[in-house]
């Protein structure tokens, strides 16, 4: 098995995310990506792919993900049955960081009980 062939539902994966300025190229065995993301968040999401394929410290792979966006972590499309805690423990394992999410969000909410299903959410870097 060819490494990118190993390594392919991480491009899969990582085209869903409209990576800007991608390449791959495989060389002597290594697999050589480039790409920029939106966001850290999108960037963290591959290298949890890459690590699911290849082990925490994978050689056969070498990836300079570049994050286009460094405002903020992530956003967040607010849907049906959503919370700040519940998107809080999406992104940061800890519902009671909701605060940080009202917080970045101010502009857009007067309540962290009252979010409303489409509202963009500004999901700002832990801390």
């Amino acid at each position: 098995m060819s490494v990118q062939a190993k390594y392919q539902p991480v491009l899969d994966f990582a085209s869903n995310l409209d990576v800007q300025n991608g390449s791959v190229m495989e060389e002597n065995g290594v697999l050589k990506v480039t790409g920029t993301v939106h966001t850290q968040y999108e960037k963290n999401q591959i290298w949890d792919r890459i690590k699911e394929v290849g082990g925490d410290n994978p050689n056969d792979i070498v990836a300079d993900i570049r994050v286009a966006q460094t405002a903020y972590f992530a956003k967040y499309t607010v849907e049906k049955g959503d919370s700040l805690s519940k998107i809080a423990k999406h992104f940061y394992g800890d519902m009671m960081k909701y605060k940080q999410i009202f917080e970045a969000n101010r502009s857009i909410l007067d309540d962290p009980d009252r979010i409303e299903v489409g509202q963009e959410l500004i999901i700002p870097f832990e801390q």
